[in-house]
Order: structure tokens, then sequence, then C-alpha cells
């Protein structure tokens, strides 16, 4: 069992990269930045930390692009119904 002490802990923002994929998933940035957090708690847990922090840190990139872009589709796609539906109703 390998034990990672707290002063080396890396961040592989696994459940963010989850919440990603299942909900906010454009272009699959969420997929692929799943991918990344995974890529980056392997290389961890072999204690690569050099790696493991630039996985981390391209996953926390990909991770912001999908989270973005995944709420300004949520939010155009809403005014753009919403002025659909007072369109037909007039």
């Amino acid at each position: 069992m390998t034990h990672i002490r707290s002063e080396t802990s890396v961040p592989d923002h696994v459940v963010w990269s989850l919440f990603n994929t299942l909900f906010m998933n454009p272009c699959c940035l969420g997929f692929i930045a799943f991918a990344s957090s995974v890529k980056s708690r392997d290389r961890k847990m072999v204690g690569d930390l050099t790696g493991a922090q630039a996985c981390a840190s391209t996953t926390k990139c990909l991770n912001i692009w999908a989270l973005t872009v995944g709420i300004l589709v949520t939010t155009a796609l809403t005014i753009l119904s919403v002025i659909i539906f007072q369109a037909i109703s007039q």
C-alpha cells in the first residue's frame, strides 16, 4: 500500500471531472478531463509527483473550460427556448 504524505499531496480533481463528464460535457471536455484526472491519480500512486502535477494542471484547465462552456451553452439554450416560446405564444 502506498502512503502519500500531506505535504506532497497533489489534487487530482476526479470528483470535479466526474461531475463535468456527467452533467457538463460539451465537446467531450468533461470526459477528457476525467481521463486526465485518472492519469494524474495513477502517476501520484506510482510516485511521479512532477508528472502528477502536470496532469493535475491540465485537468484543472479542462474542467474550467468544460464548466464555463457548459454553463454558457445551458444559458444560451434557455434564453433561446424562452424567446421561441414567446414568439409561438403570440
